[in-house]
């Protein structure tokens, strides 16, 4: 449910590896793109696969999910309502996944579809090419809470089957707040213009991501939010690691994630097409928390207004370098 670049591409490797019959509801202009174009799927750390026009079946209806065994929503974070028409739509059994960005998508999915929503995060960034391409730019795992019915176990399997890395837990919500980590600087992307690596890479930006992260971590923290580690290293040292010197940075980065040029991310994408951004989900999601405990995020707030100001302009990222980009969070 949403054929966008996570929807396509997982949904994409489902169908690649034969692990399960695949529909996909997306907008009209990717059933044109797909029925024109093989899908084509590739990856920094996965083997390149193409499927064939006539196993791609894209519909712009809902309802054309109601035999299905399992439903990812891969709509954005601001569409999670469509939660109340597929419970007019799936079976009874159907397990239902939320592929989304944000911290509570899987909540606002489950006052429709009840204990049947898997919450679920999507470690790694996708980009969507012309022409029915959709590349996965930098490296990291599915992860899922823990199954607890047979069909949510058959998903789990089936995701296994295409080679991505799955894994599952029985509390997600910390790893759901890490990644949360990790998204804040979709935004300095999506400001900037610039590509992940160069997010990792150049100190200017750098710099930017570790303000921003650790004022997050300061706002979870004060609200007694627990956050996982991030693959084996605690969260909270990420800013200070951003804050070495670029040798380190990308020596402990490599260890943890690899990233291709071309990665960036979906806020960028967004921005770059005209479409409203997820930010009220990811940075926004900080700045309500902070007022809820009565916490300051003044630079995460300023993060908000500047992506909205961009939305607002409709003239794709506004492409503020690493110094522009820090003096603008603090005017």
């Amino acid at each position: 449910m949403g054929a966008g670049s996570i929807g396509c591409y997982v949904g994409g490797r489902l169908l690649a590896s034969g692990a399960a019959d695949v529909t996909f509801i997306g907008r009209e202009r990717t059933r044109a793109m797909l029925a024109a174009h093989p899908m084509r799927l590739s990856a920094i750390d996965q083997p390149s696969a193409e499927v064939p026009i006539e196993r791609v079946r894209v519909e712009t209806d809902p309802a054309a999910l109601a035999d299905c065994d399992a439903v990812l929503v891969c709509v954005k974070s601001a569409q999670t309502e469509v939660g109340r028409a597929l419970a007019e739509i799936v079976g009874p059994e159907a397990v239902v996944a939320s592929f989304q960005n944000g911290v509570r998508n899987a909540q606002l999915l489950r006052e429709s579809l009840g204990d049947r929503v898997m919450p679920s995060i999507v470690g790694f960034n996708v980009v969507s090419r012309p022409e029915g391409s959709f590349h996965q730019g930098t490296t990291g795992p599915l992860s899922l809470e823990t199954p607890t019915t047979p069909a949510g176990e058959a998903l789990v399997a089936a995701l296994e089957q295409t080679g991505l890395h799955v894994e599952t837990h029985d509390d997600l919500a910390p790893h759901q707040f890490t990644k949360l980590m990790v998204n804040l600087n979709n935004a300095v992307s999506a400001l900037s213009g610039a590509p992940t690596r160069d997010l990792l890479l150049v100190p200017a930006y750098r710099r930017v991501v570790a303000a921003v992260v650790q004022e997050g971590l300061e706002v979870v923290r004060g609200a007694g939010i627990r956050v996982a580690p991030l693959r084996g290293i605690p969260i909270g040292v990420m800013p200070t690691v951003l804050r070495l010197p670029t040798p380190i940075v990308r020596l402990v980065t490599r260890r943890q994630m690899r990233v291709d040029p071309e990665a960036r991310s979906s806020m960028w994408e967004d921005l770059t097409r005209r479409r409203p951004t997820e930010i009220d989900f990811l940075n926004g999601e900080i700045v309500r928390i902070a007022d809820a405990h009565g916490l300051p995020a003044p630079i995460n707030r300023r993060v908000v207004e500047l992506v909205r100001e961009a939305e607002a302009a409709g003239e794709g990222p506004p492409g503020l370098d690493g110094e522009a980009l820090w003096a603008a969070l603090h005017a």
